[in-house]
């Protein structure tokens, strides 16, 4: 009985902090995107067998924040960037050849980009972290938050939704590539999304603290 009483608790503690932000509980959706999954080029510099890659459309005081880059520790680069109403998209640099990739859609959304796409890569594993919002630009919170990751030939990309959420701040890959902890720490509750090679993401856990 008091364990259903802490659970109770718990619940309208999360309902009140929630409540207290202006925002709607997150919602957490995990999708995976086929592998070498590819959209239509938009007009745009930067074709396929380019030498740089694609710049994003998307207008702003400062363009680096709408793209984003990493190297890997074997030569190899991944770029993203975003499209206006077309969403995230990502291309790769293969040392070998001298040449991007063409660009490939990772999460498709006419939402407007929102923050800046942070991107990190350890033990031949990338992971990437973009948010959209509406209102983002005048202030509003993002209202889908991505996580995603791959590895191997980075080709496919798994990747993670949670609506009406602050948004991941980091990942803490581990030394082999094998998992990714997504986190995003506040004064009020620590969010985590786990993703493992074999299983994928799991389901976000928000503790309160």
């Amino acid at each position: 009985m008091r364990a259903a009483g802490t659970r109770m608790l718990a619940c309208v503690t999360l309902l009140a902090t929630v409540a207290a932000c202006g925002q709607e509980p997150p919602v957490a959706r995990e999708t995976v995107t086929p592998p070498a999954q590819s959209s239509a080029p938009t007009p745009n510099p930067s074709p396929q067998g380019s030498d740089e890659p694609r710049k994003s459309d998307v207008e702003g005081a400062d363009p680096s924040w709408f793209e984003g880059e990493v190297s890997l520790a074997d030569g190899r680069r991944v770029a993203m960037h975003y499209r206006r109403g077309e969403g995230l998209f990502e291309q790769h640099y293969n040392p070998t050849a001298g040449e991007w990739t063409k660009p490939r859609l990772i999460y498709r959304t006419k939402t407007d980009a929102c923050q800046r796409i942070q991107l990190q890569a350890r033990g031949g594993t990338v992971t990437a972290i973009a948010n959209f919002g509406r209102y983002c630009a005048d202030g509003e919170p993002p209202t889908e938050s991505i996580a995603a990751v791959a590895q191997g030939d980075l080709l496919g990309w798994d990747h993670h939704l949670t609506k009406n959420f602050d948004g991941w701040k980091r990942a803490n890959i581990t030394d082999d590539g094998r998992k990714a902890t997504f986190v995003r720490k506040s004064t009020e509750v620590q969010s985590t999304l786990v993703w493992t090679s074999t299983g994928g993401f799991s389901d976000p856990v928000f503790k309160f603290r």
